[in-house]
């Protein structure tokens, strides 16, 4: 699985950083994503992450 965020959407409200810290970030007015490649162990955490996202900014591929 890999995951990226749209900076255009993202609002910044660290839901995903919360949820999920070891693939996300925050980095000045964004979140980022710090593993492109999501281990195994963190897909569901991932998943989570883009489910509660409130402006659908998290990108799985």
């Amino acid at each position: 699985m890999r995951v990226k965020i749209d900076p255009d959407l993202c609002t910044a409200c660290e839901l995903c950083v919360d949820t999920c810290p070891d693939v996300f970030e925050m980095a000045e007015d964004v979140a980022v994503v710090i593993k492109e490649n999501v281990p195994a162990d963190l897909e569901d955490d991932v998943k989570e992450a883009a489910d509660s996202c409130p402006s659908e900014a998290i990108i799985i591929e």
